[in-house]
């Protein structure tokens, strides 16, 4: 199963507000969102013992076998959905408790995150922006209960949200990558799109994202000279093209290639191409 499959499908959620209770082990064939917002739970994950306070938020994944308790009364949010398509996804349910052999379900069994390589989210999940994961939930929850058709597929754009964040928190491919391990292909089109713009360093550095010596650095490796000089061929290179293949007058020319006046584009034309100008276009 790949990252493209993710499609999220809100098949419940609810609002509970429940005194002290408990769910018998089971297993389920989709993902268990469950938000602690009031109270205290305790989650049993294949033999493993989790308590859950305020503001933590557990995901139970397919196929696992949990029990749940609140030990106290509680407010607990909570959604199941498919995170992976599946066309037969609308056959699938939520399981009830004491229902731990789903063997007649196989075909509906949601795959584990653990499917995209390198993705290993713990039951108890643990967003960096706690406040914003929270609040997103309960838009979620209110959305998909407004049983109103839009307002349920904005249920599920948020889901994709929340799943996002996941992968992002728990899968080193899809972390956000440091800027300055980002090539700087971009650089050519860039320039030639705005050749006679008076473009500088520090107006490459701020589209990379990085300071004007790290930049300079990085276009150095990448490219064997400086922005600067590396801006200023590509501008003698057009200038050459326009005198190549059209009439214009070698004032315009240079006004259009960035030069600000016909002096220093022909001195600078000169010393890179070892012609001037008019030579370049008699020839």
């Amino acid at each position: 199963m790949l990252a493209g499959d993710v499609a999220p499908y809100i098949r419940d959620a609810d609002y509970a507000i429940r005194s002290p209770w408990y769910t018998p082990p089971r297993r389920i064939m989709d993902y268990l969102l469950l938000f602690v917002e009031e109270g205290e739970c305790i989650a049993t994950v294949e033999h493993e013992t989790i308590t859950l306070s305020r503001g933590d938020v557990c995901l139970i994944q397919p196929d696992t076998l949990h029990s749940l308790r609140g030990v106290t009364d509680t407010v607990t949010p909570y959604v199941h959905m498919d995170v992976f398509y599946n066309p037969r996804r609308e056959e699938a349910f939520p399981t009830k408790g004491g229902q731990v052999s789903l063997k007649p379900y196989e075909h509906l069994i949601q795959p584990q995150l653990t499917a995209i390589e390198g993705v290993a989210v713990p039951v108890r999940v643990q967003p960096r922006h706690p406040d914003v994961f929270h609040s997103t939930i309960l838009r979620m929850v209110a959305a998909w209960q407004s049983h109103d058709r839009l307002q349920q597929l904005e249920a599920n754009h948020l889901a994709m949200g929340l799943i996002l964040e996941l992968l992002r928190d728990h899968g080193p491919a899809f972390r956000k990558p440091d800027p300055s391990s980002r090539p700087l292909n971009w650089v050519s089109s860039y320039l030639s799109f705005h050749i006679g713009d008076p473009i500088t360093v520090a107006d490459m550095a701020k589209r990379a994202n990085l300071s004007q010596s790290r930049f300079s650095t990085l276009f150095h490796q990448q490219f064997g000279q400086s922005p600067y000089q590396f801006f200023l061929r590509l501008r003698v290179a057009h200038a050459q093209e326009l005198l190549r293949t059209t009439d214009i007058p070698i004032r315009d020319i240079a006004h259009y290639c960035g030069f600000a006046d016909v002096h220093h584009f022909s001195k600078v034309f000169k010393r890179l191409t070892s012609q001037t100008p008019g030579s370049a276009r008699r020839r």
